[in-house]
């Protein structure tokens, strides 16, 4: 049986998570004619909340004075990209004015088509984790 060791779990002995090379779509080339990669990055469980949280919103329970939150979720997957996604900078005015746009927000929904843009979505949160499947996890574990 592995001797529990504490140390492998310590901040500077944690494996970095690199970033993801993805393909988001097949439009932007370069001089060669071969598409270009968008980089994606993983964020902390911390900064993952704070979206989280900028994303939900009260409403009033109709016929109550109570109030329910609820995430957004196409806000939460938009806020999600533009924090995830490092290469092309959404946050570039360049890129914002041509496409007449403020706002890495606006500019990812113009450069992309909606199965592009639900692609991508899907590669940020697979990136983040978010699609491993619990049945390998757990294969692994009683292994």
């Amino acid at each position: 049986m592995e001797e529990k060791n504490l140390q492998a779990f310590l901040a500077e002995n944690a494996v970095k998570a690199e970033n993801i090379k993805y393909i988001a779509s097949k439009r932007f080339i370069n001089a060669d004619r071969n598409p270009i990669e968008w980089e994606i990055q993983t964020i902390t469980s911390d900064e993952d909340e704070t979206l989280r949280n900028s994303c939900k919103k009260k409403e009033f329970v109709p016929g109550t004075r109570q109030t329910s939150t609820t995430l957004d979720q196409e806000k939460y997957a938009t806020v999600l990209i533009c924090k995830c996604v490092v290469y092309p900078n959404l946050n570039d005015a360049g890129l914002q004015d041509s496409y007449g746009v403020v706002g890495a927000e606006e500019v990812v929904k113009k450069m992309l088509t909606p199965g592009e843009y639900t692609d991508l979505f899907m590669a940020v949160q697979q990136a983040n984790g978010f699609q491993t499947g619990m049945d390998e996890k757990i294969k692994t574990a009683k292994n």
